[in-house]
């Protein structure tokens, strides 16, 4: 067997050399390649952020008007069409007139026969004073007639006014629109009897353009703003409210918040903030559901940072990895409250200027060395193989 074997050992010794030769060359060459791993960093900046709510809410009308009937009578005809637009002072009822004109007519003679007797008893009382200052006759019958005049005179002042409220009275046989809105269903019909005192109004009109919005705030909400406005670096700003509607869309007009109510509701816990939008289209109606997004206050120097920057540890505190000295990854808490967009307001831990880190985070431990570029950079291109390397690792 020796003489066969010998002629192969310069070969099998070859093959050992060469195979061993090419994983040192690929562990040299992967340990060339080895290095701080790349991790993408946005550059914090402080900017004033209005801070947007969204709550609901429900429609209200601007103003809403009952029509009633001021005398009593029955219907005689309705002069308006339901669901229409009505003007203030419209003619919307009649009632019959009859009796109320009749009332105008008996007045009027109660005014004239009053206006005759004062006459009578004023020249009565002017012939019986220089008749008393002679004393042609007794002072008591001046007296008497004096008094007289004056109780006509009276009577008169008493029958005008009893004329001027049966004008009056004839006047409210017109029903008219109180407000000018859009009118509903009318609850009584031609020859119905109404009177002053009934319970049920004649009809509703409701003023629909502008209309309010009434929103629902809690009142922890409100105690964290104003906890922000005093403390935080918080301004007021000027709310103008955007709409969703029931079935998700946009409303598309802009609306003013007009003031809040300074009291808590006991059943909700809500304060309610309302709400004054153009409807020239009619499209909201009241009672209807909406969405109300709106800020109340605005953050003069926030910063913005990006969700997938952000993280939470096992006690739910916010997280952020900077870049420290010497390119090193550096571990900081924030206080991050809420979501403004696709990004974290962070009110405390951060300055403007500082690199956080938000592309590469699993490679990334406190203290370790990185290699930072811009977030959105293209990744690093591996160097290729010369012509020998290829050529030694066949």
């Amino acid at each position: 067997m020796r003489p066969v074997l010998a002629p192969l050992l310069p070969v099998v010794l070859m093959i050992a050399a060469c195979s061993g030769g090419g994983k040192d060359q690929e562990k040299a060459k992967g340990k060339g390649q080895s290095g701080p791993p790349e991790v993408g960093y946005v550059v914090m900046k402080s900017e004033a952020v209005p801070l947007v709510n969204e709550l609901a809410g429900r429609t209200a009308a601007y103003e809403t008007s009952e029509v009633r009937p001021q005398v009593s009578g029955v219907i005689q005809a309705r002069l308006f069409t339901e669901g229409s637009i009505v003007r203030k002072g419209q003619t919307l009822y009649r009632i019959d007139p009859r009796l109320y004109r009749a009332a105008v007519n008996e007045a009027a003679a109660n005014v004239a026969n009053a206006e005759a007797n004062r006459v009578a008893t004023t020249a009565k009382a002017e012939r019986f004073r220089p008749l008393a200052e002679i004393e042609a006759v007794a002072k008591q019958d001046y007296t008497d007639a004096v008094a007289a005049a004056r109780q006509a005179a009276a009577q008169v002042q008493q029958g005008r006014a009893q004329l001027d409220t049966a004008r009056i009275n004839l006047r409210f046989t017109d029903v008219p629109a109180p407000i000018t809105g859009r009118i509903g269903r009318s609850l009584f019909t031609t020859g119905a009897l109404v009177t002053a005192n009934q319970a049920d109004p004649l009809a509703m009109i409701q003023r629909l353009d502008p209309i309010f919005v009434d929103i629902q705030q809690s009142s922890t909400e409100l105690l964290q703003l104003r906890r922000a406005l005093a403390t935080d670096g918080v301004i007021p700003s000027t709310a103008e409210v955007r709409l969703s509607l029931e079935d998700g869309s946009d409303y598309g007009q802009v609306g003013t918040l007009q003031f809040a109510e300074a009291m808590v509701d006991a059943t909700t816990g809500a304060v309610t903030l309302r709400a004054r939008f153009p409807n020239p289209q009619g499209i909201l109606l009241p009672g209807m559901y909406v969405r109300a997004r709106f800020s109340q206050a605005t953050a003069e120097e926030a910063i913005l940072v990006p969700q997938a920057g952000v993280a939470r540890d096992a006690r739910g505190n916010a997280t952020v990895f900077v870049i420290g000295p010497d390119n090193k990854a550096v571990q900081r808490k924030v206080r991050a409250t809420r979501t403004i967009g696709d990004k974290w307001l962070v009110t405390a831990g951060l300055r403007a200027g500082e690199k956080v880190i938000t592309e590469g985070l699993a490679n990334v431990k406190p203290g370790t060395a990185v290699r930072p570029v811009p977030a959105g950079s293209p990744p690093r291109q591996q160097p290729k193989p010369s012509g020998d390397a290829a050529k030694s690792g066949r």
